[in-house]
């Protein structure tokens, strides 16, 4: 029996353990133990195992991700996205359709301090829903953009989906999450755009009520002159030659946010745009830059008097499960590659389509297609996981015109977009059974329905960044 025949045999295997109820993890270490020993010896898979395991969890890349995840924990606990949700409803509740654009706008903020879209959906679950149904928003348009919004999460760096992508495909977490910023506020616009469609084409969706505006902390009287200097310094600076690039965007935002926004979202918004910021100008590393906005999210909580002992503890709790799955499924993934290594599959499947004579671009939309069906009825970290050590090494000898690292993160961009939709398009769609499990009265059929028009969005979406690699790669060229 080839190698290849041997792997679409463990293939075969896993699907089937994972049919009957198997955790995808432990689906993949069995079947992946189970070929390693077959092709190689038990001897050869305890050792393998023994010196492997270690090595893989001993990694200080590794440790950014329990570090973002306990940012958007503290986050999720300190009333974040009820200030966020608040303040966007103060700007745009006055719109046709402008809850379900708040709850977007809203998201769009919090997932630059969360990067997790089950916590984005969770949290604005209980921060909005109320208000949607108050303001008569029809109840499945109103979960499906929750739904749909909750992907921000993801979508807006930093994102954990896209260091595990980063960390299994070997490439720079800062270069990936400079790539991933400008196709995630494309998300948010395309998310805002097709509500403004949705509800023109009917208005019972989200309709017109009689608006007050919600209380929101008032500006202090000194906010408003530092944002000027701000503002000035920063422009100043940059054509005087003092500033670089990052340093004046920075200046910039944080002025403006200081003569224009709602108080109460300065610090979060400031604690975002420095720990994004920090990393897309190598001010720190995203380790260093996970660390720091944890550190910030703890002050923030504490000053505010937001966080109290017991949320802290929630959230060193919720960090530490969410931790421990993710590093399961890592393993398990890294055992199940290591056997298709030995059956030389990636390397076949390369040859066999650099010899079909396909062009390059119908390789990766049949790969973009693959991920849409496996979305459909697979995790989605799991199946970036499994799919990475058979697509990478095709993708890389594909022929695009672009330079090896830049393919893997115009690759990688794409491969988020692709999550995004699987997180929340039906038969699956984690997002969607997380909010109906909130929203409990609410028909799934109902949420299914209402995320159609931002699903539509992301296929659109995905078709512009497939297109057109550069609004991937400008920024990273830009920083770079």
């Amino acid at each position: 029996m080839s190698g290849f025949s041997i792997a679409l045999l463990g293939f075969g295997a896993m699907l089937l353990l994972i049919a009957i109820r198997m955790p995808i993890a432990l689906a993949m270490l069995v079947v992946g133990a189970a070929g390693y020993a077959w092709l190689s010896s038990p001897h050869a898979l305890i050792y393998y195992l023994q010196t492997n395991t270690y090595s893989q969890f001993a990694s200080y890349t590794l440790s950014v991700i329990p570090l973002f995840i306990l940012m958007g924990a503290l986050a999720e606990r300190s009333g974040i996205a009820a200030t966020l949700f608040r303040a966007a409803e103060h700007r745009l509740g006055r719109l046709k359709g402008g809850m379900p654009m708040s709850v977007i706008a809203a998201c769009t903020g919090f997932g630059a301090i969360c990067g997790s879209s089950v916590a984005t959906t969770a949290t604005f679950g209980r921060a909005a829903l109320p208000e949607l149904h108050r303001a008569k928003v029809e109840p499945g348009f109103g979960t499906g953009t929750i739904a749909a919004g909750g992907t921000l999460g993801i979508l807006i760096p930093p994102s954990v989906i896209l260091v595990i992508y980063a960390i299994t495909a070997q490439q720079n977490i800062a270069k990936l999450f400079q790539a991933a910023l400008i196709p995630g506020l494309m998300a948010a616009a395309f998310y805002i755009i097709a509500i403004a469609v949705a509800v023109r084409r009917n208005p019972a969706l989200a309709p017109p009520i009689a608006f007050t505006p919600p209380k929101v902390t008032p500006r202090p009287a000194w906010a408003r002159p530092l944002g000027a200097v701000l503002v000035a310094v920063a422009v100043g600076g940059w054509f005087a030659g003092y500033l670089g690039t990052v340093g004046m965007v920075l200046g910039l935002v944080i002025g403006l946010l200081l003569l224009l926004a709602d108080f109460a979202v300065v610090p979060a918004a400031v604690a975002a745009i420095i720990v994004v910021g920090g990393i897309y100008g190598a001010v720190f590393t995203p380790t260093e830059g996970a660390a720091v906005g944890a550190a910030i999210m703890l002050a923030i909580g504490l000053i505010q008097r937001t966080l109290d002992l017991e949320g802290i503890k929630q959230a060193f709790l919720q960090t530490a499960e969410t931790t421990g799955m993710i590093f399961l499924i890592l393993l398990g993934a890294e055992v199940f590659g290591a056997f298709l290594a030995l059956t030389q599959m990636p390397m076949t499947l390369a040859t066999m389509i650099g010899d079909s004579g396909l062009a390059p671009y119908v390789v990766i939309c049949g790969m973009l297609l693959a991920y849409i069906v496996l979305g459909a009825v697979m995790d989605e970290l799991a199946m970036i996981l499994l799919t990475l050590p058979v697509f990478m090494p095709v993708v890389l000898t594909l022929d695009l015109g672009m330079p090896a690292e830049d393919v893997a993160i115009w690759f990688g961009i794409l491969v988020l977009v692709v999550v995004g939709i699987g997180l929340s398009a039906p038969p699956i769609g984690l997002n969607v059974f997380i909010i109906n499990k909130i929203a409990g009265d609410v028909p799934i059929l109902k949420t299914y329905r209402g995320v159609i028009p931002f699903v539509i969005a992301d296929l659109i979406r995905l078709v512009i960044l497939t297109a057109f690699p550069v609004i991937s790669l400008w920024l990273v060229k830009l920083l770079n």
